[in-house]
């Protein structure tokens, strides 16, 4: 005779499978109105965020010199100033070396440009001036037609630039007050808090900052891995302006995607230019190559030992944050789910039953040696 379902446990099942669910739903619909809210204060939100990893990245130094006897204030001010020159300093030594060879980086532009159409002219492609005038024409009328979109884009892009310019500003009177006030916000927000969660919240925030610390130190340690590896590759091809390409591969390394594309086109561009088209291709070869080393093996591991995750949930970290935000997703990516991880653990931790001492028989033991 087959065994029949009891209706009491499916009933139940049901019933938990609903809660659940309903419970689920709540939490969910929480986020989105989160997000939501965020996206509508994100001209604040962003500034401050970038204004959190600079903090990140200087405050060892400010540490240091309070340590020694600075007052906060000058600390702080020392620090800020220290910064605005070394970024300075980087501008300048990408923009200078640039500016005095633009002459000969143009002609080379311009050889580069008359081979391509010489190799294009002859076997296989076979294509005659003709056609290529023909082609040139059709360019230039399809972007005359479209000039008004492209004006539009133009504005659009001015706003960017403008936004970009407010938002750094932002950012650096932000990292100064953080600088300056940092150690005094764990206190005060103890002192605003109600109840256990003046006890909770202080602890999630310190190990959340210690998190964000380690992000931004493995994001630098990895940019320098890949400017140092691209610099040498660079330097054994002769192809000129190593230094600067170098720091543009470091700087990129903060923005991930478009950051890695832009300074790769801009290093085969240079040794296409002033080498030709070999070493070019090998400059490509060596710039895909310690992307991928970079992308594969040495950001999740680097990352997942500073931050306390996965290398395969940094991945899909990345991928997600990509998918939903574009580049600034990826950039907040891990951060955001290392800061998730550390929420997760620490409520983990308040949850869970300490561990109970076995119970021994040492009473029983003695007896029997007496006995014994």
């Amino acid at each position: 005779m087959s065994a029949r379902l009891s209706s009491t446990r499916v009933r139940a099942a049901l019933g938990v499978s609903a809660r659940v669910s309903v419970e689920l739903l709540l939490v969910l619909v929480t986020g989105a109105v989160a997000l939501w809210l965020l996206g509508r204060m994100w001209s604040v939100v962003w500034p401050l965020i970038v204004g959190l990893l600079l903090t990140t990245l200087t405050w060892p130094l400010t540490r240091f010199l309070r340590r020694r006897g600075w007052r906060p204030a000058l600390a702080a001010s020392a620090v800020t100033v220290l910064f605005l020159l070394v970024t300075a300093g980087v501008v300048a030594l990408i923009a200078v070396p640039v500016a005095s060879q633009s002459g000969e980086l143009s002609d080379g532009v311009v050889q580069g440009i008359q081979q391509l159409r010489e190799w294009a002219a002859g076997p296989p492609l076979n294509i005659g001036d003709d056609q290529i005038t023909g082609a040139f024409d059709a360019a230039v009328a399809r972007i005359q037609d479209s000039a008004g979109s492209m004006v539009t884009a133009l504005v659009s892009g001015v706003g960017t630039v403008v936004n970009g310019v407010v938002t750094a500003v932002l950012a650096l009177f932000l990292m100064f007050f953080f600088l300056k006030d940092g150690p005094r916000f764990l206190p005060w927000l103890t002192r605003q808090l109600p109840g256990s969660l003046a006890t909770h919240v202080p602890v999630v925030v310190a190990r959340s900052w210690n998190t964000l610390g380690a992000f931004v130190r493995s994001q630098a340690f990895v940019g320098l891995i890949d400017a140092v590896l691209i610099g040498i590759g660079l330097w054994v091809l002769g192809v000129p302006l190593v230094l600067p390409l170098a720091v543009l591969t470091f700087v990129s390394a903060f923005v991930p995607i478009v950051g890695a594309l832009f300074a790769g086109l801009v290093a085969v561009l240079i040794a296409l230019v002033s080498n030709g088209p070999t070493d070019a291709l090998i400059v490509l070869a060596i710039i895909v190559a310690v992307q991928q080393l970079e992308g594969n093996v040495l950001q999740p591991m680097i990352q997942s030992r500073g931050l306390g995750l996965h290398a395969a949930v940094v991945l899909l970290a990345v991928t997600l944050g990509g998918s939903l935000a574009g580049i600034v997703g990826s950039l907040l990516a891990v951060p955001v789910a290392a800061m998730i991880a550390v929420v997760w653990n620490y409520l983990r931790e308040q949850f869970t039953d300490p561990p109970q001492e076995p119970e021994t028989d040492e009473p029983h033991t003695a007896g029997a040696a007496v006995v014994a």
